[in-house]
Formats: C-alpha cells, sequence, structure tokens
C-alpha cells in the first residue's frame, strides 16, 4: 500500500497552516499584551468558536427540532444551577428521549 501524491500534499499544506496559526502569534507579539480590550476579546473567542460551532449542531442532532430545543433548554437550566457536564448532558438527552417518544405516541 502506498500513500498517494495528493495525500501527502495535502499533509504538508495542513501541516504547514497548523504550524504557521501558533508561530505567527509568538513572531508578532513579542511583549505582554497590556491592553484591556484586546485582552478582552482574545479571552472570548474560544467560547465565541466553540458556541459558533455546537449551538446549530444542537438543533439537527435529533430528528425533531422540537424535542432537540427542549434539550438545549434543559441543558441551560441544569448548567445555569451549576451542575455539572455529566448532569447536563445526561439531563439533556433523557429530556431528547421522553419529548421524542410523546411526540411520536402522542401525536
Amino acid at each position: 500500500m502506498s500513500i498517494r501524491p495528493e495525500f501527502a500534499l495535502y499533509l504538508l499544506v495542513m501541516a504547514g497552516v497548523t504550524y504557521l496559526v501558533r508561530m505567527i502569534p509568538l513572531v508578532l507579539f513579542k511583549e505582554k499584551i497590556k491592553n484591556r480590550f484586546v485582552l478582552s476579546f482574545l479571552y472570548y473567542v474560544p467560547y465565541a468558536v466553540l458556541s459558533a460551532m455546537v449551538f446549530p449542531a444542537i438543533f439537527y442532532a435529533s430528528g425533531n427540532v422540537i424535542a432537540a430545543a427542549v434539550g438545549f433548554i434543559v441543558a441551560v437550566v441544569t448548567a445555569f444551577f451549576g451542575k455539572g457536564l455529566t448532569t447536563v448532558a445526561a439531563c439533556s438527552c433523557v429530556s431528547v428521549l421522553v419529548t421524542e417518544l410523546i411526540i411520536k405516541y402522542l401525536i
């Protein structure tokens, strides 16, 4: 089994891009960042990116948008009350299952 040349090229490009994304900030910012706005912006970027990736998937993970919305609401409420990640995920999954069963058998 041999590696196709296209795959090797794709792998090199991916490795280069990954390296550049990590190297450029180290080269450009030699001093500690002191600007409060920039620090605040950089602090919230990971949360914003994660939210942008996860939020749309929440409503398409289930076969029913209503059940997905109920699961999302349950997850937000349980997280608001300080429950752990496992508890939030379990409560959300159970609520989606129960909602789908209710919709399936009552409607």
